[in-house]
């Protein structure tokens, strides 16, 4: 059973409400200055008992610093290139100012204001704070949001305060698409011609190009694949499977055959297509030309728009939408996790698709002898 108790302090009476928790665990809360303000908060309890909503206020306590670390533990299941960004998020953005907050005192609007201080810079900081890009504040409202939610489900909150927040939008970067004549340039001013070509004609990523192997190359089929994936992340080579854990099979031009047969030469099956000068993963190339970047070197020679390698994965998409592939086709290349992620970022490259539907049904409905060349006065008749 619950009561209430008075007790004496130095300044006068209060009460103590002693209570149990659905789990049948006795607790209590003192402090009350009046009976009436015991008998309240007892009611209350029992309400929100009733109706599934109790929340343990020892539990609602803990701070968001606290719940962070385990949060990050549980992100296992993210590659070391994800998971980077994530951490680096939790560690400037969030732990800063949601550190020592406990989560029954996170609210909706301060997390509002949070996300707008991050958007539009923090004057009152010191030293105040650059605007964030529109990427970095919605990573870093997105972790804030995951331990949140994390809270809600071990029953320290009942509801989300991060939910329903107006966060920016993301500009979207405008694709640059090189021609067939552009494309070689580079490649014949790079010291890496091959890769440039691979990059370009089978839209590899960067860390899948330089992760094949020989026994990755199919070359009677004339296929790629694609099944691990070197990524540099924090100055080191992190190896694993391809994005989305998905292998993949991809398709290479019969006149990459012989460079790709010369790259093979005199290795061994388990030996890199494209190694590096010290024989181990080539590293990324930085894209700044003053840093001595090979790419961004062959990019300045060629006289094409400046590129970084990942971007010869747009001119991959443009070549095949030109030869004729459909989106699904387009999507098991690139390797994306559906169509309609395809279409979503190269909509621009499928506007013959539109025309070739219009085109149709104006053939339909001329063979139906129906429609368009019809005069009003015909209509009206």
């Amino acid at each position: 059973m619950a009561t209430v108790e008075p007790y004496e302090t130095a300044a006068g009476r209060r009460y103590r409400v002693i209570y149990r928790t659905p789990e049948r665990k006795q607790t209590s809360k003192r402090g009350f200055r009046t009976k009436r303000d015991a008998d309240l908060f007892l009611a209350s309890v029992e309400v929100s008992k009733a109706r599934g909503e109790y929340i343990d206020p020892g539990a609602a306590r803990v701070t968001v610093g606290e719940l962070g670390p385990a949060w990050l533990q549980r992100q296992s299941h993210l590659k070391p290139s994800s998971l980077r960004p994530v951490e680096a998020a939790w560690r400037n953005h969030v732990l800063p100012v949601w550190g020592i907050v406990p989560v029954s005192e996170v609210r909706k609007t301060a997390i509002q204001q949070w996300v707008s201080g991050l958007t539009t810079g923090e004057e009152s900081a010191a030293p105040p704070r650059k605007p964030k890009s529109a990427t970095v504040v919605i990573r870093a409202y997105g972790v804030l949001a995951a331990i949140l939610d994390g809270a809600v489900d071990d029953r320290r909150v009942l509801s989300n305060p991060a939910r329903g927040i107006t966060l920016p939008r993301k500009g979207k970067k405008a694709h640059i698409y090189l021609s067939h004549k552009q494309v070689h340039r580079l490649a014949e001013e790079s010291k890496h011609e091959t890769l440039v070509l691979v990059l370009a004609y089978c839209g590899v990523r960067w860390g899948e190009a330089v992760g094949l192997r020989v026994r990755n190359l199919d070359m009677l089929k004339r296929r790629i694949n694609v099944e691990e994936n070197a990524v540099e992340v924090g100055g080191r080579v992190e190896v694993g499977t391809p994005k989305n854990h998905k292998r993949r099979t991809v398709p290479f031009p019969r006149f990459l055959a012989e460079p790709l047969a010369r790259q093979c030469e005199v290795k061994g099956r388990d030996d890199l297509v494209f190694p590096g000068e010290a024989g181990g993963y080539l590293r990324s190339t930085r894209v700044q030309e003053d840093h001595g970047g090979w790419f961004s070197g062959a990019v300045k020679r060629a006289g094409i728009p400046r590129i970084t390698p990942h971007d010869l994965r747009h001119t991959a998409a443009s070549f095949a939408v030109s030869a004729g592939a459909n989106v699904k086709a387009v999507q098991r290349m690139l390797g994306h996790s559906s169509a309609a992620m395809t279409l979503d970022i190269y909509a621009d490259l499928f506007d013959a698709d539109l025309d070739a539907v219009a085109d149709a049904l104006d053939h339909a409905v001329s063979m139906a002898g129906v429609g368009a060349w019809r005069t009003p006065a015909d209509i009206g008749s």
